[in-house]
């Protein structure tokens, strides 16, 4: 396992000069081996059919530090970029659309641009890992542990959203339609930038401790709780959109999805958007079964572009967002309010808790496929600068009008499934990432997709988040004190997230103290996420509940009874083997004593 670049003790090793950096950029751009090199590029792009012969020679393993060719470095970087791509934009058009803060078309493509820029710059400084002056601290793991766009923070958001226009923080028009709230979008960010020093100061802190206080016994149910509100949301755009014309009002306007001016507009839950999302759905299927290798991961976004030339070709498409965007965007070419909302102050410190559990466990997996340590100082160490990127890139991305970001785990997929662990791939990711966000026009392309294209893709995405609580909780042994644990916590958050308004009436208060209004607003508003009740639920009773020593005793006592078990059968099998050889030998039934003379 090669993890020599990164040492806890000092750096013996000569280091090159500038002319020595010089001489092998050089190398890589003008040689064959340092262009092309030897690799079966076919490997990359050979499907999965049927009638296909298949090959038995596996593809060669790069490692963190291995030579390795630019264009595969291009290749490879290209299908990181594509696998995070679908993750990166799905938060952006959630939240500034109607089912967030309703914001205007330009400001939406300007959030997908940004996010895709923001998360290219934020990646670079997980893969890259800083020494912290005079300190035993890092800052990144030095690994390809890409970020992107967090899903956990849209149901806190989305919450929030619904709660600024029923409280008057964002307007509403006379007939209740909700009108573009630039301000509650602001009040999200900076709060969320705030919070992001909880994770920063808890990256300090010792690896083993972290996983005492916050243990997939927490972490699992919180993480599959997102993901099944999270499914909702995908489900109400798969039928046309989550909208104002999700109720089908009578009034005018939103009678049809997205509205009643867009083209093609139907009523929500037309046949017609079901087969859309579940065009995109079946492709998905269809590549991960026949796909080659770099389709497989990017299942995802090839089920997004069949959905959309079937959609355009179908006239669902507007032409006039794409030609309204200017030719190149970058990061505060538009910008927001910035205020601290309190009431989602504990929900995003939830956020963020579930961020570095996140964290911790996909840098373990990178660790694992990349063929590195996955125990010991260093694999602390890449830990704790791993944590501590997390909090730094949430803080940053706030202040870059972007939402908190986190560690995305589908990259590891491609790690595994490209055999390249390589942090060239990982550089290439981030500057195709950068360009994709540059390029406005890409993202104006993205805003335009049709609600129920969207929702057959983020349906398939927010489930795979669940499975990822409930694979989390497939690691924790299920003795009687953790199943009392998982009840408890899922009680409350499946409750929440079934009947979310079981908390709304609670306080009654109607005076002028703001202060004291925020203070309840903050209690429904915990009440009222699943996930927030299940971790916080989880992280008492796994403090407070100790462990059952029955559990271990009756393990043992089984083991015992299973090993007695086991002798028995044993010695019933050679008296049965006795009884044969004295039937074989005319004898009848032997006894034990008589056993010699035969």
């Amino acid at each position: 396992m090669d993890d020599s670049p990164d040492k806890i003790g000092p750096d013996m090793t000569p280091k090159k000069s500038y002319g020595d950096k010089a001489r092998s950029v050089v190398r890589a751009c003008t040689t064959k081996d340092g262009l092309i090199g030897n690799y079966d590029y076919a490997f990359l792009f050979r499907p999965n059919l049927p009638f296909m012969r298949k090959t038995r020679r596996a593809a060669p393993f790069f490692g963190l530090n291995d030579h390795m060719p630019l264009l595969l470095a291009l290749l490879l970087g290209f299908q990181h970029a594509l696998s995070m791509l679908a993750g990166i934009i799905t938060p952006p058009l959630i939240l500034a659309g109607q089912g967030g803060v309703n914001l205007a078309p330009e400001d939406a493509r300007y959030l997908v641009s940004t996010s895709l820029i923001v998360c290219g710059i934020l990646s670079s400084i997980q893969i890259t890992r800083f020494h912290i002056y005079k300190s035993p601290y890092y800052l990144g793991t030095g690994l390809i542990s890409v970020v992107g766009t967090s899903f956990t923070v849209i149901p806190v958001a989305t919450g929030a959203f619904a709660q600024m226009y029923a409280t008057g923080y964002c307007p509403l028009a006379p007939d209740g339609t909700k009108l573009p709230c630039p301000k509650g979008y602001g009040a999200l960010i900076a709060t969320g930038t705030l919070c992001s020093l909880l994770e920063i100061g808890l990256s300090f802190t010792k690896p083993t401790m972290l996983k005492k206080v916050f243990p997939p016994l927490v972490t699992g149910p919180t993480v599959a709780l997102i993901g099944i509100h999270l499914i909702e949301s995908g489900f109400r755009n798969w039928a046309g959109g989550s909208g104002s014309c999700y109720n089908r009002p009578d009034t005018p306007g939103f009678r049809l999805c997205p509205s009643d001016s867009a083209p093609h507009a139907l009523p929500w839950g037309s046949a017609e958007f079901i087969g859309l999302g579940f065009s995109v759905f079946v492709t998905i299927i269809l590549c991960e079964r026949f796909g080659s290798p770099i389709m497989k991961s990017c299942a995802v976004v090839l089920g997004l572009l069949v959905g959309c030339i079937i959609a355009g070709a179908t006239g669902y498409f507007s032409s006039a967002g794409i030609n309204a965007a200017p030719a190149a965007s970058f990061i505060w070419a538009r910008t927001f309010p910035l205020s601290i909302y309190g009431p989602i102050v504990l929900p995003l410190l939830a956020v963020y808790i579930v961020l570095m559990m996140e964290a911790i466990g996909d840098i373990t997996a990178t660790c694992d496929v990349s063929r590195l340590e996955v125990e010991g100082r260093l694999f602390d160490s890449r830990i704790q600068g791993g944590v501590l990127a997390d909090g730094v890139n949430g803080l940053l991305s706030g202040l870059l009008t972007i939402t908190p970001v986190s560690t995305f785990a589908q990259n590891n997929g491609v790690i595994a499934l490209t055999r390249c662990a390589n942090r060239k791939a990982g550089y290439a990711c981030c500057f195709f990432l950068l360009v994709m966000g540059i390029f406005s026009k890409f993202a104006a392309a993205l805003v335009a997709i049709p609600s129920a294209v969207l929702g057959g893709m983020t349906t398939f995405l927010f489930s795979a988040v669940a499975v990822s609580g409930v694979r989390i909780i497939s690691t924790v042994p299920f003795t009687r004190r953790n199943r009392f644990i998982l009840t408890a916590a899922l009680a409350l958050g499946f409750g929440a997230t079934l009947v979310p308004n079981w908390f709304q009436y609670v306080f009654t208060y109607s005076g002028d103290n703001n202060a004291k209004r925020g203070f309840f607003n903050a209690i429904v508003l915990v009440c009222e996420t699943g996930f927030a009740l299940t971790a916080f639920t989880a992280i008492f009773l796994n403090l407070v509940l100790q462990e059952e020593v029955e559990d271990g005793v009756v393990d043992e006592v089984m083991d015992a009874k299973n090993t007695v078990n086991r002798a028995d059968e044993e010695a019933d099998r050679e008296e049965w083997a006795r009884i044969e050889r004295g039937r074989h030998h005319g004898g009848g039934d032997v006894e034990a004593g008589d056993e010699k003379k035969i």
